[in-house]
């Protein structure tokens, strides 16, 4: 082998990409030569890999929308292997995506067994599905995991070797006073996130809209921030436009950050997001809702807690409110808890101090990952 790594990236949903992106530029501060080839957005695509289709294709949610796309997903796995066997990388490097890049790991491991294949992220086996863990480990050589408890687990269910990276946002993590976020404005800036897919904004919307109504009928007074992901800018702006309470929207990840820093407090579709929320230390409530056919398989579900936060402090954080339990009437008169210096808010901040010292890492989890990449392979 050359001392030139070709890595084969799988990537399909914007923060896949930008753990892409991030690792790229990992590699070249290490000064590995790579050639990155395979999936990638518009992070990647800035770094030079040309994307062997849009990747948007792959961005779906819910059973109902992958059985309407499945003839499509199908052909995309078949082409995704056929190049992936073709140029015969030496690493396959799957992020996102698992139902898509499990599938292409599979087939190219069958035609390409001496290649290395690695997952970044490991599969939520402590939210669904443990089996998942051991019957991946035939076609998944190492999984970087970006949770601190995650290699364990994955030993316990007899999955692939792991090794715990860090968690991408933990090398941006900001610098924000506890005590500065003890109180409220004078007028609390509340920020509602309602999602990055939209099959999220179909569901999340509704409830956040009806929220925001009684919040303002109970004489509460209060500002709107949405941080909209920059694909779905027009679809949002057209769903709020005729709302009672106004919400003003910013694109932008410098622009969401600002948002992220100005915020009292949050009403947050869980996510990733829950977490950089934690960060930046803004008291929230994390919400969500299942498609209709999620809703009748939920009890495959089997983690205590959906949020982030919860899981790495490993006791309720973060109050979620999920399904039928996302009640607007409920959610309002939380938020007016969290306006108030009270317990509420004092619990959130104090978790949120334990995360930060839990997952502060003196290297970024892209530069871990590089190395490890590199470790494995034997470049």
């Amino acid at each position: 082998m050359s001392n030139k790594l070709r890595i084969y990236f799988v990537v399909g949903e914007e923060s896949g990409d930008a753990l892409g992106e991030k690792l790229i530029s990992a590699f070249e501060k290490q000064s590995q030569d790579i050639t990155p080839m395979g999936l990638a957005g518009a992070r990647m695509q800035a770094k030079g890999v040309e994307s062997l289709f849009d990747i948007s294709e792959l961005s779906v949610m819910g059973i109902s929308a992958v059985a309407k796309k499945l003839p499509s997903l199908i052909k995309r796995i078949g082409e995704t292997a056929r190049d992936v066997i073709e140029k015969k990388p030496d690493v396959l490097l799957l992020i996102d995506s698992p139902e898509f890049s499990y599938r292409v790991a599979k087939r190219v491991r069958k035609q390409l067994p001496q290649v290395k294949i690695i997952k970044y992220v490991a599969p939520t086996v402590w939210a669904w599905r443990p089996g998942r863990a051991k019957k991946i480990k035939p076609y998944i050589d190492h999984i970087m995991a970006i949770l601190p408890f995650e290699p364990e687990l994955l030993k316990s269910l007899g999955g692939p070797d792991a090794t715990y990276v860090g968690h991408p946002l933990a090398a941006e993590m900001p610098t924000i006073a506890t005590k500065s976020k003890k109180k409220c404005a004078e007028i609390p800036n509340l920020l509602i996130l309602p999602g990055s897919r939209r099959g999220e904004l179909k569901l999340m919307l509704p409830v956040i809209r009806e929220t925001l109504e009684i919040l303002k009928d109970r004489d509460n007074e209060f500002e709107v921030t949405l941080p909209a992901v920059s694909k779905l800018e027009g679809e949002i702006r057209e769903q709020v436009k005729n709302w009672e309470v106004q919400p003003s929207i910013v694109v932008g990840e410098e622009a969401k950050k600002e948002a992220f820093k100005q915020a009292d407090l949050a009403l947050a579709t869980s996510g990733t997001v829950i977490l950089e929320l934690a960060f930046y230390k803004v008291p929230m409530i994390s919400i969500y809702k299942l498609d209709r056919i999620m809703i009748q398989v939920r009890h495959i579900i089997t983690a205590w807690t959906t949020a982030l936060p919860n899981l790495i402090a490993d006791y309720p954080v973060v109050p979620e409110r999920l399904n039928e339990n996302a009640h607007p009437e409920h959610l309002a008169r939380m938020l007016e808890r969290l306006m108030l210096d009270g317990e509420e808010r004092a619990v959130q901040l104090k978790g949120f101090d334990k995360i930060a010292k839990q997952l502060k890492n003196e290297k970024s989890g892209a530069e871990v990952a590089a190395k490890k990449i590199i470790e494995i392979v034997g470049v």
